[in-house]
């Protein structure tokens, strides 16, 4: 299965933000979108210029204090971004984010960003399809 088919089932949008936001306002939006990880991207959501998670705030709040909410996300983020294209077979993503500690990857094609998909969205697709294959199975041992 590839990443192409989680993209369709689950739609293509990104929730990006500029890296001269504020730590507090990317909090804000991370909140009101209930997700755990923003692109970041000098313009306007066309390229990725780096990830930002809640993970990288946590860290940046043990080690600089309250201060980092009033720092840019450019100065919390992370900008050695694993990417993947929409044909990059399931497992091998999975594999690549359990490995590096990672829940999300950009879908990028062309150098422009074009999707995201975490970690989560993974084990709903590979749920979804065992779920299809174990009614499969049930279908065919009652007939």
């Amino acid at each position: 299965m590839r990443i192409s088919e989680v993209i369709r089932r689950k739609g293509a949008a990104v929730v990006t933000v500029s890296p001269e936001v504020t730590v507090s306002e990317l909090l804000a939006l991370l909140d009101e979108k209930n997700i755990g990880a923003v692109v970041v991207s000098a313009d306007a959501g066309r390229t990725v210029s780096g990830i930002v998670t809640e993970r990288d705030v946590v860290r940046h709040l043990h080690r600089s204090g309250p201060d980092v909410l009033i720092s840019s996300v450019a100065e919390v983020m992370t900008v050695d971004v694993h990417t993947c294209v929409p044909e990059d077979e399931l497992e091998t993503l999975a594999r690549t984010m359990t490995e590096h500690r990672i829940r999300h990857l950009p879908v990028v094609v062309e150098g422009e960003l074009q999707a995201i998909v975490s970690i989560g969205d993974i084990v709903k697709h590979r749920i979804d399809e065992l779920q299809s294959e174990r009614d499969s199975l049930v279908e065919y041992v009652s007939h």
